[in-house]
């Protein structure tokens, strides 16, 4: 009995050791990426706030977003309302706050379904080639014919104003894209020795994409996928902004600075912070897929 429990306590030690050995290796590789991307590291940063913020929002916002204080219509940043508050008299740092969450899940949602779907496609076209990869072609340029946000605008207007409808326009035109892609990094890979080879032992085709082309062909639609976040963002903005996006009173930022521009002579500051924490969250997706462009592709780690 002492021995088996001298043996558990090692292993408890061992795992403690290891588990303490990947923290530090983990930390040391964090900074190493901070250090050499540093403008990336500020943008995921941002984007680590901004996730907080969307989480956390019941407890970071001032008021709640929703009522209504006729006293306080257009009334500008002050102790009561940080950023001034909208025409309705409505706290415009709630709004904002509470806003995020409306981005970040239009944004991240779009994209990983855009990014799901078009991946699986891409590879698959590539694999398997011949009339499949033909005609799946010619509908991708069909779809890439079209303006993303027009085809976006089109099915709102046919779906109607909703946050799932929202979602699934702005993926539609963005799966296209991640098709070709996905597509040419796959077809560099399908000519790899180790794909031959997995062929020659008798793999099926389903085994060969999901083990040997998939993983290697996802890194390119990485950086893709956050360069779209940052373009979904604006989309939903957008849209919100046309007045197809998320139903009133749901706080969205394109729906705040719609409203900013009507009353921007008397009350510039409701479309200002709006716009300000849009273009800031735009920005920091555009710096980490440069830091993970620049990490990924092994001709540009060496400037």
């Amino acid at each position: 009995m002492r021995q088996f429990d001298s043996a558990r306590a090692a292993a408890r030690t061992a795992q403690a050791t290891f588990g303490a050995t990947q923290r530090r290796h983990t930390l040391r590789q964090i900074r190493i990426l901070s250090a050499r991307y540093p403008l990336g590291a500020i943008g995921a940063v941002t984007l680590i706030v901004l996730a907080a913020v969307a989480i956390f929002a019941p407890w970071i916002a001032t008021g709640d977003p929703f009522i209504h204080d006729p006293a306080g219509r257009l009334t500008g940043p002050s102790a009561q309302y940080w950023l001034g508050a909208d025409s309705l008299g409505r706290d415009l740092f709630s709004r904002i706050v509470y806003g995020a969450r409306i981005s970040l899940y239009v944004g991240f949602s779009s994209v990983v379904v855009a990014v799901s779907v078009g991946t699986v496609f891409g590879v698959t076209s590539a694999y398997l080639g011949g009339r499949f990869d033909l005609i799946l072609q010619r509908v991708v340029d069909a779809f890439l014919g079209f303006p993303n946000l027009l085809l976006a605008l089109l099915m709102m207007v046919a779906l109607g104003a909703s946050l799932n409808n929202l979602t699934l326009a702005i993926s539609i035109g963005y799966i296209p894209t991640v098709v070709r892609l996905s597509r040419s990094s796959a077809l560099s890979i399908t000519e790899e020795v180790y794909v031959a080879a997995a062929r020659a032992t008798g793999c099926t085709n389903a085994r060969i994409v999901l083990r040997h082309v998939l993983p290697n062909a996802v890194a390119p639609v990485f950086v893709l996928a956050t360069a779209q976040l940052g373009s979904a963002i604006v989309s939903e903005a957008g849209l919100s902004f046309l007045g197809l996006g998320a139903p009133p009173p749901t706080p969205s930022w394109g729906a705040m600075i719609n409203e900013g521009a009507r009353e921007l002579e008397i009350a510039p500051w409701i479309a200002i912070f709006p716009g300000l924490a849009l273009s800031v969250v735009v920005l920091a997706f555009a710096l980490l897929g440069d830091a993970l462009r620049d990490h990924l592709d092994p001709r540009l780690r060496g400037r």
